[in-house]
């Protein structure tokens, strides 16, 4: 396989410190903070800029054990990797039908650009939106086939068109916040549970900052560079989404913006060409962006899936610019059958918030091994901790992973906690049948 240039290691390794957090960024500013902040205010009213914060420290906790292990070694097929060098051929085998379900996330972002286009244009009409979404994953499609380094330029422009949408939404606004902001009517009006609840599903519009782990193969210096970018970006968008929610629950009553997203509090406070900027380039790029990073991340986990033998082998070939195009082709078209299936967005979000929590929480827990695992790597690592302090950190996580997984579970109905349970248990009885034919390789390595 090495020979045909399909293996993780024929990468190029061109992404530096900027590269990365635009991606991080990328991942991370998406629909989540337009579409759920007018829920969140719902749930604990103008308290939810802490909210918001509170998310980035759950956040964190959960990924600090995959930034242990991203610095400590490269990670050639990002999560992956952890979970084949910590959890054993079983588990990454279970981890290979968990992470092809979870792709189908690119179906969702496709979905909700089309919805929110013809909601512009007051068009309601189900097959257009499908077909307005698929409009921009085709051309992020074509434009990832020419490699990583295309991508990268075409992110740091996604968001820094973002940033600025934000920047502008939040500078317009502070002047409008009323005085009463703090009234004991409209702050916590769900109690601290509320603001907990609003924390928890917030964490789906903080999180994606760890995401740049699947890029490990192709950072410059992915053990310094990861762990700072995935930890820098949450901490600098979680206070930028925070200064969003004080101005969108500050400047309109809170019965009149919860539930509602951005663009409600937007039209009032915004100018009508900045608004326009806003609506058109700010939330419209903002469910595009993840799309992009997807299509550059997502392919380097089954290409290290295809060299262990879970997956055929031939799937994993790289192009001449470097990209895994079968892979790519093969993702694309996931996301187009989802996305013409008549699968809604909320169905696709919650596919796999149980299964992909499960293996978050194996994935923390694995950590621990990380020393006996790589010996001569972890005694180089900056992250070296006494092993007492590492058990701490992954226990930690593993509960705030759970604790997640439980606050979003306890909104799903019985038949989608049912198809949950069933994706994993299909998934561990795969890992288990196929890992007789697998054929485990070291996709881990010192830098």
């Amino acid at each position: 396989m090495d020979e045909t240039g399909s293996s993780t290691k024929h990468l190029k390794r061109i992404l530096g410190f900027g590269d990365l957090m635009g991606v991080a960024f990328g991942y991370i500013i998406g629909a989540g903070i337009m579409t759920l902040l007018g829920s969140a205010i719902a749930m604990t009213g103008r308290s939810v800029p802490f909210a918001f914060l509170i998310a980035a420290v759950i956040t964190i906790f959960q990924f600090l054990p995959t930034i242990v292990t991203a610095g400590t070694v490269r990670l050639r097929g990002g999560n992956y990797t952890m979970v084949a060098m910590l959890c054993g051929d079983k588990v990454a085998g279970a981890y290979t039908i968990i992470y092809m379900f979870q792709s189908m996330s690119l179906a969702m972002f496709a979905l909700s650009f089309g919805s929110y286009c013809c909601s512009l244009f007051g068009v309601s009409d189900p097959l257009l939106e499908k077909v307005v979404g698929f409009v921009p994953m085709t051309l992020l499609y074509i434009t990832n086939l020419f490699g990583v380094d295309k991508f990268a330029k075409i992110q740091r422009v996604i968001v820094t068109v973002l940033l600025t949408a934000l920047g502008l939404f939040a500078a317009f606004g502070v002047g409008h916040i009323q005085p009463d902001y703090f009234a004991p009517e409209s702050f916590l009006t769900g109690g601290l549970l509320g603001l907990f609840q609003a924390a928890g599903m917030l964490t789906f519009a903080i999180g994606g900052g760890a995401g740049v782990v699947n890029l490990s193969a192709e950072a410059k210096n992915p053990t310094r560079d990861i762990p700072l970018v995935a930890i820098i970006s949450t901490l600098v968008v979680a206070v930028v989404y925070a200064l969003v929610g004080f101005v969108g629950a500050g400047v309109l009553p809170v019965e009149e913006v919860a539930g509602q997203n951005l663009t409600v509090v937007a039209s009032v406070v915004m100018p009508r060409p900045v608004y326009l900027f806003f609506v058109v380039f700010g939330v419209g790029l903002a469910l595009v962006s993840p799309m992009n990073a997807q299509f550059a991340s997502a392919p380097k986990p089954v290409m290290q899936m295809c060299d262990d033998g879970w997956l055929p082998a031939g799937l994993a070939r790289v192009s001449a610019h470097g990209s895994p195009f079968i892979i790519q082709t093969f993702l694309y078209g996931m996301g187009a059958i989802a996305l013409f299936a008549g699968l809604s967005v909320s169905t696709l979000v919650n596919l796999s918030i149980v299964a992909g929590g499960a293996m978050s929480i194996l994935m923390n827990l694995g950590v621990m091994r990380l020393p006996k695992v790589c010996p001569a790597e972890w005694e180089g690592s900056k992250f070296k901790l006494p092993r007492p302090l590492l058990v701490t950190i992954c226990v930690v996580a593993a509960c705030a992973t759970a604790f997640n997984v439980y606050v979003n579970a306890s909104n799903l109905s019985l038949p989608l906690i049912l198809l949950n349970v069933v994706v994993v248990t299909s998934s561990f009885v795969y890992g288990a049948v196929r890992s007789k034919h697998a054929h485990m390789q070291i996709s881990y390595e010192g830098v």
